[in-house]
């Protein structure tokens, strides 16, 4: 199976509404970053345990770890969760930036270093949450 199954097995795994929203999103987040890398990680480590809960990738970077040593990884993620969906916007330095520069103005949303969390689209105001992706992205890109 593909990436793209997965991922659309994936949505359409959920509940509604929270298949909707993903939907939504995921059409979205595909606009704002046209042609990216596509990513399904199904939340299980090497061993083969779970140990998050699966993601749906999109775009690309370079993590470097204090060893030296590096690996691609998606710089955007959605994940559904026990109560709703998780954006993840990877790559931030600053992990204050996210929740001073759109927490106020995002909505019924939990903002933290790189992640927004929130029970139901109809809670945040989308125009934020893409205009936090696009800046994410562009800040992970210069550094």
């Amino acid at each position: 199976m593909n990436v793209q199954q997965q991922t659309e097995e994936y949505i359409a795994s959920q509940p509604e509404p929270k298949r909707g929203d993903m939907q939504t999103l995921h059409r979205h987040i595909l606009q704002i970053l046209p042609g990216c890398k596509l990513w399904f990680e199904d939340g299980r480590n090497a061993e083969g345990r779970i140990v998050s809960n699966p993601n749906v990738g999109y775009g690309s970077y370079t993590i470097k770890y204090a060893n030296g040593t590096t690996r691609e990884f998606f710089q955007v993620g959605m994940s559904a969760n026990t109560t709703g969906i998780s954006i993840y916007i990877l790559g931030i330095k600053d992990k204050k930036y996210l929740a001073q520069t759109y927490g106020k103005e995002i909505g019924k949303a939990n903002v933290t270093g790189y992640c927004i969390k929130f029970n139901n689209l109809k809670d945040i105001n989308i125009d934020i949450l893409e205009a936090a992706i696009r800046d994410g992205v562009e800040i992970t890109n210069e550094n």
